[in-house]
């Protein structure tokens, strides 16, 4: 029996989770016939307990979930056990097979206590890899094909990688998406069954760096990317589906009803619960206001709602005529003039969006950003990508402490 059969059964054994049936509730029925379907945004059993409903079909977990699963230590005393299987590999890929299995063990758990689909996340060492992405994504299917969906990060090698998976069967997730452009490039080129907007974040970083009060821009990218989406679904005949992502705020449920699908923190849901009204009904036709105090236009806020016809032209060329690797897929759309999209970027710039955290530092990168040479979804995308990393190093010492 080969290795990954062996770690493959190790992950199914022993799972013995009692399947809560979630109540039916009229708050979210109204919401969710607007035409929204609803997930819970979390990893964490408890939490999901406190607000599951019979209405709910999903859970979304990242590395930054699962990393704050797994800190708890509730699987510190399952992690020595695993090595007997791992006991032959260089220390770096034991310590990345572990976090496969935590990360699929914790998405069965969830699965079989929820009875819900779950998004499990590669590991961020895989981000700009096309044939671990394709490896892993098969291999977690593999586990549990009736629900696990495979979260690929917005990466070059991550959207020829999704599409790859997609074309073999795997359900895929395309996460780490800021921007209607950057979904219209995932929807063509991925064709995946379902893309983010993170529009949390998108209010953070107008928040944090003093240009608005972060309501609107989010709010109006999600609108204007499920547009864009409706009509790819149509041309393609392609199932691909919009989820909004990041969600801050208990109004935000009301504002964007009718989009394909919510993922909701738990603590979101609670407080929509307990202040809203329930009387939901669809804004898909909502046009919302900016709230910048400047011309979105000027820093290529417009960005994150706005799409080039150019663009749709190229990614509907890029789907049709899949590019092999990653580099090759960034050079062509450097070449075709939107280099704003994947940078060229120096080891200290690339350094300096890893310090921030999440929410880029914007006066940093205004003379690249005037100069077109990034663009704010750009900037959120690599500090996501960035910050999940961290939390997954995070993960993976603790991993390697308990295996020395």
């Amino acid at each position: 029996m080969t290795t990954e059969k062996n770690i493959k059964e190790y992950i199914l054994k022993g799972i013995e989770e009692e399947t809560v049936n979630g109540q039916y509730d009229p708050f979210w029925t109204s919401l969710h016939n607007t035409g929204t379907t609803l997930w819970l945004d979390t990893g964490d059993i408890d939490e999901a307990m406190e607000v599951w409903s019979g209405e709910m079909e999903a859970l979304t977990t990242n590395n930054t979930l699962i990393n704050k699963v797994i800190q708890k230590g509730i699987y510190d005393d399952f992690i020595p056990r695993t090595q007997e299987i791992l006991d032959s590999m260089p220390r770096r890929k034991k310590i990345m097979e572990t976090a496969f299995i935590l990360n699929a063990r914790h998405g069965l758990r969830l699965a079989r206590k929820f009875g819900g689909f779950v998004s499990v996340e590669l590991h961020t060492d895989t981000a700009h890899n096309i044939d671990d992405i394709v490896s892993y994504g098969l291999r977690y299917r593999d586990i549990c094909p009736e629900k696990f969906i495979i979260k690929v990060p917005y990466t070059a090698s991550g959207l020829i990688g999704a599409r790859i998976l997609r074309e073999k069967g795997v359900r895929i997730n395309f996460t780490l998406g800021f921007s209607a452009r950057q979904d219209v490039m995932a929807a063509y080129i991925s064709r995946p069954d379902y893309l983010n907007v993170f529009l949390g974040r998108i209010g953070a970083y107008i928040v944090d760096n003093k240009i608005g009060d972060g309501v609107g821009p989010g709010e109006k990218a999600v609108m204007e990317t499920q547009k864009h989406i409706s009509k790819i679904r149509a041309e393609l005949a392609s199932s691909t589906r919009l989820i909004a992502a990041s969600i801050r705020h208990h109004k935000q449920l009301e504002m964007l009803a009718g989009v394909d699908v919510f993922t909701i923190p738990p603590k979101v849901a609670g407080m929509g619960r307990k202040e809203l009204t329930g009387n939901f009904m669809s804004r898909l036709d909502e046009d919302y206001n900016t709230g910048l105090s400047f011309d979105p236009s000027g820093e290529g806020m417009d960005k994150f709602w706005k799409v080039d016809s150019k663009l749709i032209v190229l990614a509907r060329k890029l789907g049709n005529k899949l590019p092999v690797t990653g580099h090759e897929l960034e050079e062509i759309m450097r070449n075709e003039g939107f280099i704003d999209m994947f940078p060229v970027l120096s080891e200290g710039e690339i350094q300096r969006i890893s310090d921030d955290g999440k929410i880029p530092v914007r006066s940093a990168w205004l003379e690249k950003i005037n100069a077109g040479q990034i663009a704010p979804d750009t900037l959120l995308n690599l500090a996501g990508l960035a910050s999940f990393t961290n939390d997954q190093a995070e993960l993976d010492n603790r991993i390697e402490k308990i295996i020395k």
